[in-house]
């Protein structure tokens, strides 16, 4: 039970309730909560998922679109003793049943529209738009009265089994406790500014561990009003910020490069737009330059980490790009991090190395692989799997994936070097760079390319080769329509090497 001492992820909302119990929360769509009828829907929804016969431990999945009931669905596990499982809306079939098996999910949250692809012995309860849905039930126990739970779960219970991504390997559960979660959450109010005057806006998935941990959960604890939108679409987010109520936003890169390429880019007037999040995966510097070029007020943070640390690790502060766009920052308040060499050892400044973490956020491991958790904490760390270097004055820059250097002709090459090389080129919007199977190179290094002008393979390799050195620069360039990604905008790596090392038909990757 909780103790007098304990915080858990459920008593932010609380205890910001009993501060500003009449302010906006949140807003989504036609719905306005104030922090207090948030509070009470979220113990009212906690109720309910108790009296449907789950018991403290269960774990409950969450397949859903973004909505205040998903948010309410969240927390009111929290608050049960429950463990939440968000889960990718994205996945079907196989993956999507990997993940319901592997978690030992009891129950399904879930939008009413996607509940046919879920398993048919799955035991679900609708979110929302449907009758007796979680957000009915909260509601309806908020018009009445309803009581606070006296105990709940403790800061070192379970309350989150954040699936990694899955880039390049089957998804894992990293185990996330209240504890981990809410200094995660201090460390991104700490590092991000986040204040209870901010007006800002949530697009990505709630799904989606920085969405929900890095800005949604922090926000409500300073006690900000928060937007919530459905999806990140350039139109609607260019359109709350011009109204004025949005003046802070995160997406990652992706989404950047389509806001800077959206025709009310250069006409709408942004000025209320003060802080601007990237994140998720690594923003090409020259799309960074565009940015700021336009909106030179704007100050941007660059957000680091992943789903195992809550997922804030480093931010680059806006009084730290001039010089060093390229960083990732520098640890937040509750991370120690180190760059070490394949034996361990501390590697020199400037030279690259894995990235290990110590921190209160970190997961307790990864459910039901003890394997992979004894590999990834091992020596009293824990291994990244990110290739970084780290300077004099301790700022961090990512250099790749471990799994994502190319081994061209013995010599390791960093894709992200090549991408913001082909970055810079006018007519190229997208890039990304993988090694291919060579006989002669053993991997050769491969760009596959979405453009947004008229461009040969033949022009863009010169244009490497003036600016990379010789073994750098690409053997081939193809083109293609898009990069398949997952929702938080990083390149599947993983999928474009199986799909070009197969033989996919060139309809998809093509010459030009």
């Amino acid at each position: 039970m909780t103790g007098v001492h304990d915080s858990t992820v459920d008593g932010i909302l609380r205890r910001t309730a009993r501060r500003v119990p009449d302010r906006t929360a949140l807003r989504y769509g036609e719905r306005a909560w104030t922090y207090r009828e948030l509070d009470e829907a979220v113990t009212g929804a906690a109720a309910a998922l108790l009296g449907s016969g789950l018991s403290d431990g269960d774990r409950v999945a969450a397949y859903g679109h973004n909505s205040d009931a998903y948010l309410i669905g969240f927390l009111a596990c929290a608050r049960a003793g429950l463990v939440h499982v968000p889960v990718n809306h994205q996945l079907t079939g196989g993956e999507l049943a990997y993940i319901l098996e592997q978690s030992g999910s009891a129950l399904v949250l879930t939008d009413p529209a996607l509940a046919h692809r879920l398993p048919a012995a799955v035991r679900t309860l609708p979110l929302r738009d449907a009758t007796g849905s979680l957000l009915e039930r909260a509601v309806q126990r908020r018009a009445g009265s309803v009581t606070l739970f006296a105990g709940g779960p403790d800061q070192g219970d379970l309350v989150q089994l954040l699936y990694t991504s899955g880039t390049t390997a089957q998804p894992k559960g990293a185990m996330m406790t209240h504890g981990a979660l809410v200094h995660a959450y201090l460390s991104a109010i700490t590092a991000l500014d986040l204040r209870e005057t901010d007006r800002p806006l949530h697009a990505l998935p709630l799904y989606h561990s920085a969405q929900m941990h890095v800005f949604l959960l922090p926000f409500l604890a300073v006690g900000a009003e928060n937007t919530l939108i459905d999806a990140p679409d350039p139109d609607r987010v260019l359109e709350l910020v011009e109204a004025g109520r949005a003046d802070s936003f995160f997406a990652p890169p992706t989404v950047w490069i389509a806001l800077a390429a959206h025709p009310g880019f250069a006409t709408r007037d942004l000025s209320a737009l003060r802080k601007a999040y990237y994140g998720a995966s690594v923003m090409p510097v020259p799309v960074l330059e565009r940015l700021r070029s336009r909106l030179p007020r704007l100050a941007f943070y660059n957000c680091f980490g992943q789903s195992e640390i809550g997922p804030l690790a480093t931010v680059l502060r806006p009084e730290e790009h001039e010089g060093r766009m390229d960083s990732c920052g520098r640890p937040v308040l509750f991370v120690e991090a180190r760059v070490v060499d394949d034996k361990g050892a501390d590697a020199p400044d400037g030279t690259p190395g894995e990235v290990v973490y110590r921190s209160p956020q970190l997961c307790r491991g990864y459910w039901g692989k003890p394997e992979e958790t004894e590999e990834a904490f091992r020596d009293g760390w824990f291994h990244s799997g990110d290739l970084a270097v780290r300077d004099a004055e301790g700022y961090f820059t990512v250099v790749d994936r471990l799994k994502d250097v190319i081994n061209s002709g013995g010599v390791l090459v960093a894709s992200r070097e090549v991408e913001d090389v082909l970055y810079g080129h006018p007519a190229v919007a997208e890039a990304a760079v993988v090694g291919l199977p060579d006989a002669r190179w053993i991997e050769a290094v491969t760009a596959v390319v979405v453009t947004r002008g008229r461009v040969t393979e033949e022009e863009l390799v010169e244009y490497a080769r003036d600016r990379l050195a010789r073994f750098k620069v690409p053997k081939r360039v193809l083109f293609t329509d898009a990069l398949p990604r997952n929702a938080s905008g990083k390149v599947l790596k993983r999928e474009l090497r199986s799909a070009l090392s197969g033989g996919r038909p060139t309809t998809a990757f093509r010459p030009q």
